[in-house]
């Protein structure tokens, strides 16, 4: 190199992508928390043992505390000599409750947040008394459901509408609250009942919110008029429960162009 001239510009580091599951019961979510309690806070003390230097995180979007995950995305950029398969086995060393599922480099183009074009979610309800194994991952309800009318009511809040009336949003009312439901489904697996959505998008608290007005018409207390008058008028009232977060399981996060012609998602993900 002759005098003056600029030094090369190194490359920057590799990006990563993992997928991990997670069960939520003792972490306060998966945004990092100033106790370090979060997810996030743990994985990143891991890295930082691997690499000897901070190695921040991008989820692609926060569950809240006490929600489990069996698909969440994340990404982080550090380089490593030693191939996908050795990373993975280092990061093995992480509370019970957390485990990596798989990693791999990716282009550095890619983020788990913004390059998200959908999310899958399930929630999970118990009909009767649960043991002590189950009770962590479902939401117990002692009440009968009326299966077909949740499956109706599931019908109604497909497609794209305002769900303003099924968030917990504390923003201003300009708010854009408009969501497109593609998949709404109420399934019974013995006594165990299944709600599985799915969208580009959702709102804060809203897939608990869904499932809270779904087990309200199961149970007798909403009608699917009232669950129209809900989802056309645009405001929450107390009928309408944000179901408790046991119960959640973030199941998969799509990238691309997915099938039925979704393309990339401009919604915020981070949401439940």
């Amino acid at each position: 190199m002759s005098a003056g001239e600029a030094p090369p510009a190194s490359s920057p580091p590799q990006r990563w992508k993992c997928v991990c599951a997670y069960d939520g019961t003792a972490f306060a979510g998966w945004q990092s928390q100033a106790g370090g309690t979060a997810i996030q806070d743990v994985i990143e003390a891991r890295l930082a043992q691997i690499f000897k230097v901070p190695v921040r995180v991008h989820g692609s979007g926060r569950t809240d505390a006490g929600v489990h995950a069996h698909g969440q995305v994340f990404h982080f950029d550090a380089d490593w000599p030693h191939g996908a398969d050795r990373l993975l086995a280092a990061l093995r060393f992480l509370p019970a409750g957390i485990q990596i599922k798989s990693v791999r480099p990716v282009a550095g183009s890619f983020h788990a947040r913004f390059g998200a074009t959908g999310k899958r979610y399930e929630y999970h309800v118990h009909l009767g008394d649960a043991d002590p194994f189950t009770r962590p991952y479902c939401w117990v309800v002692s009440r009968p459901l009326d299966l077909a009318a949740m499956q109706a009511a599931a019908r109604l809040l497909r497609g794209r509408h305002d769900f303003r009336a099924f968030t917990a949003l504390n923003g201003p009312a300009r708010e854009d609250t408009v969501r497109d439901v593609t998949r709404l489904d109420v399934v019974r697996r013995g006594r165990r009942v299944v709600i599985t959505a799915e969208s580009a998008g959702f709102l804060y608290k809203m897939v608990r919110s869904l499932a809270g007005a779904l087990v309200a018409v199961g149970e007798g207390r909403l009608t699917l008029e009232g669950l129209r008058a809900l989802r056309d008028g645009g405001k929450r009232t107390p009928v309408v429960q944000t179901a408790p977060p046991q119960g959640l399981f973030l199941r998969q996060v799509f990238y691309g162009r997915r099938s039925g012609g979704h393309g990339p998602a401009r919604k915020n993900l981070r949401a439940e």
